[in-house]
């Protein structure tokens, strides 16, 4: 979990300035709009739409912006026609790069991030290049400060309720991860037993990670990480690459 986990503590640690917050909510926004145009507004019914209106929350965004994104997808308002699309490719070190892409404009978008990826020595692989490396699952994550379990107590709760593993990383966080089937499953019975959940979602984690030791090696993979997020047109980038804390402090 390594390139996941440390990518999206980066991302916090930097977090974005207010003026980003429209970028934000439009990625989100375009999500709920897909999710419900597949499966309707129903969130009880409707998995996918229900933890895209949970990380719509999570990221202040208003009750209005959801309801009109959910309105546009059921309603088929223009503006809804979004293609979904996996993008993969290779950063400096051979780092496996995974990207969800939402776009209007296919041609456009592969020509933007092909240019992204040279400007950052990494480059844009064929379809399949390296996604057989990541698996998709469920991921949640607990503060170890809104909990008195001990880890060991946390790892036995949540390997009951079906989860596969438990992690504890370098910003005081719990990392479980579960099979899609079971992910809801093992929320609910963490939130039972009074755990409470910080945030969960459904992700890319890789099988196994590179280890980056060269700090200007991890400087170019960091850049490129977020040259792609900042792309108006991808929803999510998972990684493979796994950089040693000091190293990714001082990017």
């Amino acid at each position: 979990m390594a390139g996941h986990s440390k990518w999206a503590n980066t991302k916090h640690r930097k977090a974005r300035v207010d003026a980003a917050k429209g970028k934000i909510f439009t990625k989100i926004a375009r999500e709920i709009t897909v999710a419900a145009r597949e499966g309707g507004e129903d969130l009880d019914t409707n998995f996918r739409l229900r933890l895209v209106v949970q990380k719509a929350k999570v990221n202040n965004m208003p009750g209005d912006n959801i309801q009109r994104a959910i309105q546009k997808g059921v309603g088929g308002q223009e503006g809804s026609n979004y293609e979904q699309a996996v993008f993969e490719g290779y950063a400096a070190g051979g780092v496996a790069i995974l990207l969800d892409v939402m776009t209007d404009n296919r041609n456009r978008t592969v020509a933007e991030i092909r240019h992204i990826f040279s400007r950052h020595n990494g480059s844009l692989g064929e379809s399949g290049c390296v996604a057989w490396m990541f698996s998709r699952k469920g991921l949640l994550r607990v503060n170890k400060n809104d909990t008195e379990l001990v880890e060991d107590d946390l790892m036995m709760a949540a390997l009951e309720a079906g989860a596969e593993d438990v992690e504890f990383d370098d910003s005081d966080t719990y990392n479980i991860t579960a099979e899609i089937e079971q992910f809801e499953a093992v929320k609910n019975h963490m939130q039972e037993l009074g755990i409470p959940v910080a945030s969960y979602e459904v992700t890319m984690l890789p099988s196994s990670s590179i280890e980056i030791a060269d700090a200007d090696m991890a400087a170019s993979i960091l850049r490129l990480m977020e040259a792609l997020d900042d792309h108006d047109d991808v929803q999510n980038v998972y990684a493979n690459f796994d950089i040693p804390e000091e190293l990714m402090a001082g990017t």
